[in-house]
C-alpha cells in the first residue's frame, strides 16, 4: 500500500513503474470518500476524474522517457488560505467574507510543489483566517478528529492534519501562527513541521499576524517533512519578509548521544498540564536518556509573558491585516448601502464570525491612541528580550523540548463559551514564533484513551535540518508515529 512508504519510497517506485500515480491517486480517493463527509476536511477539492486524470498525466510522462520531479505523483492538500489558481478550487479562509474566492495567482509554495510534479488536491478546513486552535471556528462546520469525532482536531490547520492522518493525501500544507501546525499534528498523531522564519516563502498566504505567520507541512513522519521542506524552502523576492540565508546541512548520520535538550518546568507543571502528557513527556526524556543525551530540567521564567505577549502582537497585526475585508477590495457585498460606512459595516458583520471579530476588536484597541505604547509597543519590546533569552539558552543547549499542548485533544464546544482557555492552549507553542526558530511536533506515547499526545522539539535559528534530522532520530526509536486512527473509525462505525 502507499501509505505504507515515505515519500521518497513512494516516488521512487512511481519513477519506476512499480506503483502508478493513477493507482496512488484511486487509493487516496477510496480514503476520501470513505472519511470526508463525516470529518469535513475539504473546504474544496478536485472531482476523482480530474484528479486520476492529472495522475496519469505524470505516468504518460514517465512512460516517455521524461524526468519527472521529487514529488512526481504524490497527493497533497494546502490549506485554504495558501492562495491557488485552479478553476476547481477556492481559497475562502474558512470565512463567509470570502466564500468561493479564486485566486488570481499560486502562492510561492504552490508553484515549488507543482515545479516538482506534486498534485495538489484540494483545500482543507481552517478557523477562520487562522484564528483559533480547535478548527472549530470555520464558517463551514467544525472538521473532526479522527480518533475521536466527539473532539477537536486542533487548530487552525486542523484539516491539514486530519487529511495526513486519514491517508486523504500524503503531504499536506499548513500555516502556523501560535501553533497551528503542530497542534493539529499533535491531536490527530501526525508529524507537524513549522520552519524557522523567513526559510519558506509567505507570498500568497493570507496574512493574519505578518511577523509570526510561517507556511509548514504535515507528513507522517520527521523524515518526510524533511523531504517536503526541502522542496517549499529558499528565498523568494516575492516576500520582503524571506531570508537570504543558506541553512547548514545536517549530520550525515546523526547521533543523539550526546545532545543536550533543555525541558522547561513550565512546561510539565502538573497544575496545568494534563498528567498523561507529562508521562509521555517523560517517557520522551527516558529514551533520549538511555540513547546518550543529556536532559536537563529548568524553570524559565519568561515563559509566563508568551501568552500576553503573543496575543497582544497578533490580534493588533490582524487588525491591521484584515483592513482589506470591506466589500470593496475583498469580501462579499451582501447588499447595496448608502455610504462607504455602511457598506462596510454591513460586510463586516455578515462576512466575519465571533472570533475574528473579537480579535479585530482587540487589536484595534492596543493599536489606538494612548494604549500603544501600553501594549504593543510594550509586547514588541517584551519579544525582543525574549529572542535574547532564547538565544542564550541555545548556548547551553542543543534543543528546547516538552508538550505541544498541555493536553490532548478536548471535546467540541468544550471551550468556546471561554476565549481566555483556548488561548492557553497555545502555552507551549508560542515561543517559537516569537522567536522565530524552527519547531517540529512529533508523536508521543497515547493516552490510555488512545488519543494522540504530540512531543515539540525546538532548535535554533535556520538549524531546521538538524531538527529534522534529530526529530527523525526519536522516531526511529518511539514508532508512535506507525499508529494510525482508521481502525478506530472502523471499529466504531463511524464513517458514513
Amino acid at each position: 500500500m502507499p501509505f505504507e512508504l515515505s515519500l521518497i519510497e513512494l516516488v521512487e517506485r512511481i519513477k519506476s513503474g512499480d506503483y502508478s500515480a493513477a493507482a496512488v491517486m484511486d487509493a487516496v480517493y477510496d480514503r476520501i470518500e470513505l472519511y470526508n463527509s463525516s470529518l469535513n476536511v475539504f473546504r474544496s477539492l478536485l472531482s476523482r476524474e480530474i484528479a486520476v486524470l492529472r495522475a496519469r498525466q505524470i505516468d504518460e510522462k514517465i512512460a516517455s522517457g521524461k524526468s519527472v520531479g521529487k514529488l512526481a505523483g504524490i497527493p497533497v492538500s494546502i490549506k485554504d488560505n495558501i492562495c491557488i489558481n485552479d478553476p476547481d478550487l477556492s481559497n475562502s479562509c474558512g470565512s463567509k467574507i470570502l466564500a468561493e474566492y479564486h485566486s488570481p495567482y499560486h502562492a510561492t509554495v504552490v508553484e515549488k510543489l507543482l515545479a516538482e510534479d506534486a498534485l495538489i488536491i484540494g483545500t482543507t478546513n481552517m478557523d477562520e483566517f487562522a484564528m483559533g486552535s480547535s478548527t472549530e471556528n470555520s464558517a463551514y462546520g467544525p472538521t473532526l478528529n479522527p480518533w475521536d469525532t466527539e473532539r477537536v482536531p486542533g487548530g487552525s490547520s486542523g484539516g491539514g492534519a486530519v487529511s495526513v492522518a486519514c491517508g486523504m493525501s500524503l503531504l499536506a500544507l499548513g500555516s502556523d501562527t501560535g501553533g497551528s501546525v503542530r497542534q493539529p499534528a499533535s491531536m490527530c498523531g501526525v508529524t507537524g513541521l513549522k520552519p524557522t522564519y523567513g526559510t519558506v516563502s509567505r507570498y500568497g498566504l493570507v496574512a493574519y499576524g505578518s511577523s509570526l505567520d510561517q507556511i509548514g507541512c504535515f507528513a507522517q513522519n520527521a523524515s518526510d517533512c524533511s523531504y517536503a521542506f526541502a522542496v517549499i524552502a529558499g528565498h523568494d523576492v516575492n516576500d520582503s519578509t524571506s531570508a537570504k540565508t543558506v541553512l547548514p546541512s545536517a549530520p550525515p548520520e546523526l547521533e543523539l548521544s550526546g545532545l543536550r535538550f533543555c525541558l522547561p518546568e513550565e512546561y510539565v507543571d502538573v497544575e496545568s498540564a494534563d498528567p498523561e502528557v507529562v508521562e509521555s513527556v517523560n517517557e520522551l526524556v527516558e529514551m533520549l536518556q538511555k540513547q546518550g543525551a543529556v536532559v536537563e530540567r529548568r524553570a524559565l521564567e519568561f515563559l509566563k509573558y508568551v501568552i500576553p505577549t503573543y496575543y497582544v502582537l497578533a490580534f493588533a497585526e490582524a487588525s491591521s491585516n484584515l483592513g482589506r475585508f470591506d466589500g470593496i477590495r475583498y469580501g462579499v457585498r451582501k447588499q447595496e448601502q448608502p455610504n462607504l460606512k455602511s457598506l462596510y459595516a454591513s460586510s463586516r458583520k455578515e462576512g466575519f464570525g465571533e472570533e475574528v471579530k473579537r480579535r479585530i476588536m482587540l487589536g484595534t484597541f492596543v493599536l489606538s491612541s494612548g494604549y500603544y505604547d501600553q501594549y504593543y509597543g510594550r509586547a514588541v519590546q517584551v519579544r525582543a528580550w525574549m529572542e535574547q533569552q532564547v538565544e542564550q539558552l541555545f548556548t547551553e543547549f542543543d534543543f528546547v523540548m516538552g508538550p505541544v499542548s498541555p493536553f490532548p485533544a478536548f471535546k467540541l464546544a468544550e471551550k468556546t463559551e471561554n476565549p481566555l482557555a483556548m488561548y492557553l492552549a497555545d502555552i507551549c507553542s508560542v515561543l517559537a514564533n516569537l522567536t522565530r526558530t524552527p519547531a517540529i511536533s512529533i508523536p508521543g506515547r497515547p493516552t490510555k484513551a488512545g488519543l494522540p499526545v504530540g512531543l515539540q522539539l525546538m532548535g535554533r535559528r535556520f538549524e531546521d535540518r538538524s531538527l529534522l534530522a534529530t526529530a527523525a532520530a526519536v522516531q526511529n526509536v518511539t514508532e508512535y508515529h506507525q499508529l494510525r486512527p482508521e481502525n478506530i473509525l472502523l471499529k466504531n462505525n463511524k464513517n458514513p
